[in-house]
């Protein structure tokens, strides 16, 4: 072989290995909303890159701030798809910054919880309550209804997200609310509560605050289930889940692909894998429920309480929850905040 033949042959192999590592580089999809510690999203970004090849590097905004993100963006977006909580996945797909994708498994989702198209579509979904840090009350009873956590006693115990930017903060407005006698067309009960339970100091982060809870720094934190007994079974922490006795509300979390998504292929490899069979696995296995019927093991579902408490938890209109949402947020930065 000639000089130049084994210069072009190495030139060759140089370019398909340099072909070869942009396309394992390229393998990243970026998820807005997509926290380690938030619903074991540890252990599905880990089980995603294992399964698909893609990394999708972790992500600690709420809903509002990834809304907020991707409207800054829509001319150039830089995420790849999005985790919400309903209401402002609706809102997003308004706004045009989600594209419509029916991934892997579509026909199994209920025709309520996703969109007709495929703008979004529910992963999972989780009971609104008070997770409990019952060494953190240091002797104190462990508080069983809304009405409870306005007494005197609980003062500087008890924190909630934000309600005007993180989704799990509106829903409890939207819980309390409906368990005090109001309705989407009227949160005048939620105000009130908000308003009353200012004399109790709350705390009020904007993210998820799991780890405050474990630490005792939150001793009661208005959450979900699927977080407190992943603190019980799992972080082995001394923590109960309460569905308050007045009522309280059960919603779905939803993912979309962005408009104009960098990384659509990859994205869809990721949207495809949580709803596959190990996929929603992880999810039940984390204590959510899985929006695919039978995806949840007997021995898990053991571990919530019964039925019967459950029975508490009522659906909404997600649609309508979606259009309250603003209103809301705006007389609760007025009126609390």
């Amino acid at each position: 072989m000639s000089l130049t033949l084994k210069r072009i042959a190495r030139l060759g192999v140089l370019a398909v290995g340099l072909a070869a590592a942009s396309a394992t580089m390229a393998q990243t999809a970026i998820c807005y909303n997509c926290p380690t510690e938030w619903a074991d999203w540890g252990t599905q970004l880990r089980a995603i890159k294992a399964k698909t090849g893609v990394t999708v590097p972790p992500d600690n905004k709420n809903s509002g701030q990834s809304l907020a993100q991707l409207i800054a963006e829509k001319a150039s977006p830089v995420a790849d798809m999005t985790y919400l909580g309903v209401t402002f996945a609706i809102q997003a797909q308004k706004d045009g910054v989600v594209a419509p994708y029916q991934p892997a498994n579509w026909k199994d989702i209920p025709d309520g919880l996703k969109d007709p198209a495929g703008h979004w579509f529910t992963i999972h979904s989780g009971t609104l309550g008070f997770m409990v840090n019952v060494d953190a009350l240091k002797g104190k009873p462990i508080p069983k209804s809304w009405a409870d956590l306005l007494k005197p006693e609980y003062k500087g115990l008890i924190g909630y997200l934000d309600p005007a930017s993180a989704f799990v903060g509106y829903v409890g407005a939207v819980a309390v609310n409906e368990a005090r006698g109001g309705t989407l067309d009227n949160f005048g009960p939620a105000i009130d509560y908000f308003k009353a339970l200012q004399k109790n100091e709350p705390i009020v982060p904007k993210q998820t605050s799991y780890a405050r809870v474990l630490s005792g720094e939150i001793a009661i934190l208005l959450d979900y289930d699927f977080n407190a007994y992943r603190a019980k079974y799992k972080d082995k922490a001394n923590v109960a889940f309460v569905i308050p006795t007045e009522g309280t509300v059960v919603v779905p979390y939803v993912m979309s692909m962005v408009a104009n998504a960098p990384h659509a292929a990859d994205a869809k490899k990721v949207l495809d894998f949580v709803l596959s069979d190990e996929g929603q696995a992880i999810w039940a296995k984390a204590y959510l429920r899985p929006v695919r019927a039978g995806a949840m093991p007997k021995d898990v579902e053991a571990q919530f309480l019964p039925a019967a408490e459950y029975k508490r938890a009522k659906t909404v209109d997600y649609g309508r929850m979606a259009a309250a949402q603003r209103a809301f947020s705006d007389s609760y930065l007025k009126d609390v905040r």
